[in-house]
């Protein structure tokens, strides 16, 4: 799989960190390369039942694994000011050189809204995204230069000072979006686009603004990764797969934006409407592994470079081994 990186999305909504820790090595040794795991403060149901914290995770990955450590993602917003995110990612990166990727986005109400302050509507969030990405992007640059650096922008504010701990090379900032226009904003202010699962049209149009972005800015995008997060559920039967879906990724079925949802316990309640037919066209569910990987496959056509999995079902040792050895080996670039 020369080019291509399949890596193993870990659910910090579903599992304790400890048990992260050692379903990552497994699936290290069963051939997926590098861990995505996402910065959540709740999960997005109950029934998942875990949510703990992405950096402390990730430092320990870095200990048991060999291979790429990104929050896919987090959001520099609210309850983190993006200089905090910046120090986060730097000694990460400084720990584990050449191995550390930043994933950002705009934010969700699950876990942004426990501060108890604004929660703005979407165009809002995008833009302070992006004014958390310039105030990282300078922190990153005048530290590598030992330089201090200030900013007063319409959101955030930085008195002047530096990241004492940098690695050699900053990490390279994806950003997280399913919307065209914050892909082309995305081309121009940062290294690389993540995104999830979704009909390939669609992805395509993403690509081709994102692409658009970057050429405005004076770079290559096909030097640029492209990140994509697959939610999917393989069991050793049809049924079995559907089941672990409802139960445990009913999220994966609502067919709405979730950004302004505050808590786990409303989402529980939404997914009683879920039914089968909901997850056609945004989540692959079926005992066959062949099925995945066509689809799969797919994508890495459409031209991703990185694709993090995640078996949304509580069966990952079996999962991991069937996919290792059934799946990961047929896919190439």
């Amino acid at each position: 799989m020369a080019g291509l990186t399949i890596g193993y999305a870990a659910a910090l909504e579903q599992f304790p960190p400890t048990e992260v820790l050692d379903l990552a090595v497994h699936a290290e040794a069963h051939g997926f390369s590098g861990v995505m795991a996402a910065d959540h403060f709740q999960p997005w149901v109950p029934a998942q039942g875990q949510s703990s914290f992405v950096w402390n995770v990730l430092a320990a990955l870095g200990e048991r694994t060999r291979g790429d450590l990104g929050p896919g993602v987090t959001a520099p917003t609210f309850r983190w000011h993006p200089a905090m995110v910046a120090q986060a990612s730097a000694t990460l990166a400084a720990m584990y050189p050449g191995r550390h990727w930043l994933g950002l986005g705009s934010g969700e109400a699950l876990n942004e809204h426990i501060l108890g302050t604004y929660w703005p509507e979407a165009p809002e969030r995008i833009n302070r995204m992006f004014e958390a990405i310039e105030i990282i992007s300078k922190l990153f640059a005048g530290s590598l230069a030992g330089k201090d650096v200030k900013h007063a922008g319409t959101y955030y504010k930085l008195e002047s000072t530096r990241l004492w701990t940098m690695p050699e090379t900053p990490p390279e900032i994806l950003v997280a979006t399913a919307g065209p226009v914050t892909a082309k904003r995305a081309g121009r202010h940062a290294d690389g686009l993540i995104t999830v699962g979704a009909p390939l049209e669609k992805i395509a149009g993403l690509f081709a603004r994102f692409d658009e972005g970057a050429r405005e800015a004076g770079k290559d995008p096909q030097t640029m990764p492209r990140a994509l997060q697959v939610h999917l559920s393989w069991a050793a039967t049809d049924e079995e797969a559907l089941a672990n879906a409802l139960d445990q990724w009913p999220n994966g079925g609502m067919k709405f934006p979730k950004g302004d949802i505050r808590s786990p316990h409303d989402f529980e309640q939404m997914a009683r409407l879920v039914r089968p037919e909901d997850f056609e066209g945004r989540m692959v569910i079926s005992a066959d592994p062949d099925v995945h990987r066509a689809e799969l496959q797919r994508y890495v056509d459409l031209g991703f470079d990185r694709v993090y999995l995640h078996n949304v079902g509580r069966n990952q040792r079996e999962w991991i081994e069937v996919f290792g050895r059934e799946v990961l080996p047929k896919l190439h670039r």
